[in-house]
């Protein structure tokens, strides 16, 4: 059975940090909602009611365009080992680019790497779990390095264009504001 809760407290920080991948789910006010599995060292607790992700360049930037439109966002961690779970995070986002002031200070979180596109902040509101008795069992084999090794191939200027043409407007046609607010 589900159990709601206010905040994020030990036991479930403890789920969170074990876990090697999360889904991010976002929408807008009409359009294609959009759910990404998140990996690598990208996500952070910051406090029982405030999470932050590193968000990678990627295909698409479906979070940013969501959230300029409507800012609610879940966030899910599933146990693929060991006792069946599921923990949803749900609240309200904001991104934050390069150009914000807190950019330094909250990317500083976590560790150098290139292709950081945007942080997305989440305010917390409610945490739900529920058993996860239909998620089937996987075993972890690591993370992959494609993402970053080609982002390291790109370089700089070659990721400032992949921007410009793949990840400053959604899938349907919404801004990103991965240049501007």
């Amino acid at each position: 059975m589900g159990k709601k809760y206010p905040e994020i407290d030990k036991k479930h920080q403890e789920f969170i940090q074990a876990q090697q991948m999360f889904f991010v789910a976002t929408a807008p006010k009409s359009g294609h909602l959009n759910l990404s599995p998140k990996g690598l060292d990208t996500f952070h607790i910051l406090n029982s009611n405030k999470v932050l992700w590193l968000n990678y360049t990627g295909s698409g930037n479906e979070t940013a365009a969501h959230l300029l439109e409507d800012n609610r966002m879940t966030i899910m961690f599933c146990a693929f080992e060991g006792d069946p779970k599921i923990l949803r995070l749900y609240g309200h986002a904001r991104t934050i680019h390069p150009r914000d002031d807190d950019w330094e200070e909250l990317l500083s979180r976590f560790p150098d790497t290139a292709g950081t596109r945007q942080l997305i902040e989440m305010d917390v509101e409610l945490v739900h779990t529920s058993c996860g008795f239909g998620v089937p069992l996987y075993s972890y084999a690591g993370q992959r390095d494609t993402l970053t090794a080609w982002i390291e191939k790109k370089g700089e200027d070659g990721i400032a264009q992949y921007w410009e043409d793949k990840n400053s407007q959604s899938l349907d046609g919404k801004p990103t504001g991965i240049f501007e607010d």
